[in-house]
């Protein structure tokens, strides 16, 4: 049976996370949004209060929680904190983290999780590709050897934490293989290897501080040691990976979705037009129901996908449904926030605005709405 009932140790920690997370992490985020500037010294202060070393099993230095408690911290983060892309940072790490943990080696993992947890260095999980961003499948970084090393050529775009990265989850397609969902592997490679480098960091809508580049693969040489779990598993490995990053980042949704309610909720109950507060007319009203809604509802779907996940289950289908609902209603309600406060919504001075710049790419990563769309019906049998 499923119980979703709050222990005493996570609503301690809840109020910890929100509290640090007000304190320390919101005083230069319209700065660093506008300048596109990654605050490395935020990074070292979640670092510190044990936010990357939530999944790294005590064995190597973390806190070893499980997913349901991961996730309830990370909502805690997304509500307190408001760099959305400092949140997305975190969660890209914490998943290169369970990537290592799942089907690392016990080298591997001795010699990366313990920085990575700490803050220390930074992961990336490299597998979009210009053609091949939905289509998986369809990726062109090739891998060839057999043996004591391999070859990798090719590129990637889009990757988050890509400029920061001293470690990064390849993914990439045999040149000799003949089954395409066989083909593909998983490699770790360390940012000074011989043939690779990375584009400038891109210039985004939202997610500003959010770091995201292009990688250039030029034949560089992988030793086989430093291949992610077995030859042709790679698609494997995705598709567990695709399942904690739906969850982590479903998360960080619900809690910037609560955050955005709650600061809808009181303007409205300070701002007065025609002699009354507006969250007194039913059209604005409707809206800010709509929006706690959607927020409890997101909560269950995510919830219960992350305790399958605990149960060693797959969620295939619950991290779909929680990706496209949630994704899809921070959007919304990010725009009915900028309604709700008027001209005040458009200004960068209410915060609102960044917010709804940000939320536009949940709706892209991660599998677009319109995939998660195509999975459903796919688990449905059609």
């Amino acid at each position: 049976m499923m119980n979703f009932s709050l222990t005493d140790t996570q609503i301690l920690q809840w109020d910890s996370i929100v509290e640090f997370s007000r304190r320390e992490l919101n005083a230069e985020i319209r700065g660093n949004d506008q300048q596109g500037h990654f605050p490395m010294e935020n990074w070292k202060k979640c670092a510190d209060m044990g936010l990357l070393s939530l999944l790294t099993p005590e064995a190597y230095g973390g806190l070893g929680e499980d997913l349901l408690s991961t996730a309830h911290s990370i909502e805690a983060l997304s509500y307190g904190c408001e760099d959305s892309g400092l949140v997305h940072a975190i969660v890209t790490q914490l998943c290169c983290i369970v990537l290592l943990n799942l089907y690392g080696s016990e080298s591997q993992k001795e010699q990366f999780l313990g920085k990575l947890s700490t803050g220390e260095s930074i992961a990336a999980q490299s597998i979009t590709e210009p053609d091949a961003g939905s289509d998986v499948l369809s990726m062109r970084t090739r891998v060839d050897g057999v043996g004591e090393a391999y070859s990798l050529s090719g590129g990637k775009v889009f990757i988050s934490n890509g400029p920061l990265a001293d470690l990064v989850i390849v993914f990439a397609k045999s040149s000799a293989g003949k089954s395409a969902f066989g083909d593909i592997s998983c490699f770790l490679i360390e940012k000074n290897a011989a043939g690779y480098s990375m584009g400038k960091p891109l210039e985004k809508m939202g997610l500003r501080t959010l770091q995201n580049c292009e990688m250039f693969f030029d034949e560089v040489c992988v030793p086989a040691q430093m291949m992610l779990g077995k030859n042709g598993h790679g698609m494997f490995i995705f598709n567990e990976a695709i399942e904690w990053e739906r969850a982590l980042m479903t998360a960080a949704h619900l809690g910037t979705m609560e955050r955005v309610l709650e600061k809808s909720v009181n303007y409205v109950k300070t701002r007065k037009q025609f002699g009354k507060e507006i969250g007194k007319n039913q059209a604005i009203a409707n809206k800010i129901g709509t929006m706690k809604v959607n927020l409890e509802l997101g909560k269950l779907i995510l919830y219960k996908m992350a305790w399958l996940k605990d149960q060693g289950k797959r969620a295939t289908l619950e991290a779909s449904l929680g990706k496209l609902f949630v994704s899809e209603n921070l959007k919304s309600a990010c725009l009915d926030a900028i309604q709700i406060h008027g001209g005040y919504g458009y200004m960068q001075e209410y915060d609102v605005e960044r917010d709804l710049r940000d939320s536009v790419a949940a709706t892209i990563y991660s599998g677009t709405s319109e995939m998660q769309r195509n999975i459903i019906a796919r688990m449905l049998g059609l």
